[in-house]
């Protein structure tokens, strides 16, 4: 699936709008549309009231509202559209599929949209420096890195 380039425009805005924090979304849709759904990343409030559990904080890492995420995922199914993609930003550093990414993706060990592209973007200095895409690869039981979507 590639995504459209207004949609990768709106993932770089958002991605900018968010820095030195991390930028969330999901990408809904089909191939012909797609809508980017920027959600609000709740990792330093997490982090503020449970240091021990969440020790991260939203420059180094994102969480998305379970509610908020249910709700895009909801209203994509009674329309009929695809999960195209989850994206976020790393900041301060490249754009790669980290352990903790991984983790986000899966719930009790198992991923949730296994089909779904995973788009991370390196912001440094405000600037986006790179944008890369994922892909669930089941044979090889990891995220491998993908070419031509963006």
């Amino acid at each position: 699936m590639r995504l459209n380039k207004s949609v990768i425009k709106k993932i770089y805005e958002h991605a900018l709008k968010e820095y030195p924090d991390e930028c969330c979304g999901i990408i809904t849709g089909n191939s012909n549309v797609q809508t980017v759904h920027p959600c609000r990343n709740i990792q330093n409030m997490l982090h503020a009231e449970d240091p021990a559990r969440y020790p991260r904080d939203a420059r180094t890492a994102y969480f998305i509202e379970r509610g908020e995420f249910d709700g895009i995922i909801s209203s994509a199914k009674e329309k009929g559209e695809e999960i195209i993609a989850f994206y976020h930003s790393h900041t301060e550093h490249e754009a790669y599929f980290s352990e903790e990414d991984f983790a986000a993706q899966t719930v009790l060990g198992e991923l949730e949209f296994p089909n779904a592209l995973h788009v991370v973007l390196s912001v440094m200095n405000r600037k986006i420096h790179d944008i890369k895409p994922f892909m669930w690869d089941g044979n090889l039981q990891k995220f491998i890195l993908v070419q031509n979507c963006c």
